[in-house]
C-alpha cells in the first residue's frame, strides 16, 4: 500500500485531460461549447455554477433552471496530447482547438449558448 506523501507526489504529477467540452440541453438541442486545461474539474466547476445559480451564461442558466440538470448532458468533443513542460502551447492549442469547434458547430442563437 502507497503512503500519503507517495499518493500526494502521484496527483501533483497526474496530467489531466485537456481539450473542448459541450454542455448539451437534451430537450431543445442547444448546445454551449467551452475548453479546459482540465476537462474533468471544468464539468464540476460548471454544474456547481449552474447548480447554485451562478454561471456566466445568463442564457445557459436560464435554461437549466427550467429545464432542471437531468436535461442536460458533459461531453469532452476533443482531447490534446500534452506538450511536456509547454503549458502556454498547451493554452494555445486548446484555445485554436476551441475555436475550431466552435466555427464547426455555430453554437449560436437557436443552435447554442455561445456568444459571437
Amino acid at each position: 500500500m502507497k503512503s500519503r506523501k507517495e499518493l500526494k507526489k502521484e496527483y501533483k504529477h497526474k496530467k489531466s485531460p485537456m481539450g473542448v467540452f459541450q454542455i448539451k440541453n437534451t430537450t431543445n438541442g442547444k448546445i454551449f461549447i467551452g475548453s479546459s486545461m482540465d476537462l474533468v474539474a471544468i464539468w464540476n466547476r460548471q454544474k456547481a455554477q449552474l447548480k447554485f445559480g451562478g454561471h456566466p451564461n445568463k442564457e445557459l442558466q436560464a435554461d437549466w433552471n427550467t429545464f432542471g440538470e437531468a436535461n442536460f448532458t458533459y461531453e469532452i468533443l476533443a482531447e490534446i496530447e500534452d506538450a511536456q513542460d509547454m503549458e502556454s502551447e498547451n493554452r494555445r492549442e486548446v484555445k485554436m482547438l476551441e475555436e475550431i469547434y466552435i466555427e464547426e458547430l455555430q453554437p449560436f442563437g437557436e443552435k447554442g449558448y455561445n456568444k459571437k
